[in-house]
């Protein structure tokens, strides 16, 4: 989480690039797509790269995971790829990262009672396992997913989570239940809004809208709104955006979260309103993230140089480790 928070502010205070992801969909299938999400961090990263991420909804009913990514890193002295790392483990941790660090942040570090999971699948796994040390204490977690089978393998593994192994984990038959614990995660692979009524939510509650595609417009305009990007997620119909267009402002979103990070924001409008937390999932930090990976694995002796992949050599030496 300290990576994610350092790259939220270095992207706060304007040191980097950041161009809008440019999603790949397919006729037909409007559950499917690859995005390409590229990026340069400064201020103390300097690090480029580009992560290429697919995801497959259906690959579960093949056996396979949904998602699929690689990350290219590139020099920022000479423009050259210098390594090319698997991006989907990279995407799934930075994402619950910043999801954990959103939730200590609104909860000030106090452990909640409960915590409820929208979907079983990769993403909430990781945002359990990142809470788990982030908000040490809960007692109760509720998962639930249009798939039974898949939330009661959800709830086994979650309890292997060291720091979750004397936790109450229930799998829910409806959304109301997840709803009112004061710790909520929406993980999903929704393409359109399909939660239009949050009144069963404790006062306080948060709600970490990963899968940016769950809530209603009219939902989130009724919440404190803390998003990662104001531009970025304001765009491909997410509930945010979706907001925006019914409103025709962006007056509902208060605050980014590196805003709160560098206390140039208060991390609640209200303490009994309900805060929304919208991570458009920003490209600095994926490179943010496979850069500590690439300088451990170099530290390591990990991985494999391909010196013959340039066509006329290499460029420039190795780094030193």
């Amino acid at each position: 989480m300290t990576t994610v928070g350092q790259a939220y502010r270095a992207h706060g205070e304007g040191q980097s690039s950041l161009p809008h992801s440019t999603f790949l969909r397919f006729p037909g299938n409007e559950t499917s797509r690859i995005i390409a999400l590229p990026a340069y961090l400064g201020d103390g990263f300097q690090v480029a790269g580009l992560k290429w991420i697919a995801s497959f909804p259906t690959n579960n009913q093949l056996g396979l995971a949904r998602a699929s990514a690689v990350i290219v890193m590139n020099s920022c002295e000479t423009g050259y790829p210098e390594a090319i790392l698997e991006g989907s483990l990279i995407s799934a941790q930075r994402t619950a990262a910043s999801a954990a660090l959103a939730a200590r942040v609104f909860l000030d570090g106090r452990p909640t009672e409960s915590a409820g999971f929208v979907g079983a699948g990769l993403i909430n796994r990781e945002i359990a396992r990142f809470l788990a040390v982030a908000l040490p204490g809960i007692r109760r977690l509720s998962v639930l997913d249009r798939d039974p089978a898949q939330a009661t393998r959800f709830a086994a593994e979650v309890r292997a989570i060291p720091g979750f192994s004397e936790t109450e984990v229930e799998v829910v038959p409806g959304l109301d239940a997840v709803l009112r614990c004061p710790l909520v995660s929406f993980a999903t692979t929704a393409v359109s809004p399909h939660v239009t009524d949050l009144s069963p939510c404790p006062p306080g509650a948060v709600i970490l809208n990963v899968s940016l595609r769950d809530l209603a417009p009219e939902a989130i305009q009724a919440c404190d709104n803390v998003v990662d990007d104001v531009d970025h997620v304001c765009r491909a119909q997410t509930s945010v955006h979706l907001a925006e267009q019914l409103t025709g402002s962006r007056d509902f979103i208060r605050c980014t979260l590196a805003e709160i990070l560098e206390q140039a924001a208060p991390a609640r409008r209200d303490e009994n309103g309900v805060t929304v937390f919208s991570p458009f999932g920003l490209g600095v930090l994926d490179i943010a993230v496979a850069k500590q990976v690439l300088d451990l694995a170099r530290a390591a002796g990990r991985g494999m140089r391909m010196p013959s992949f340039f066509p006329r050599g290499e460029p420039v030496a190795e780094p030193a480790k």
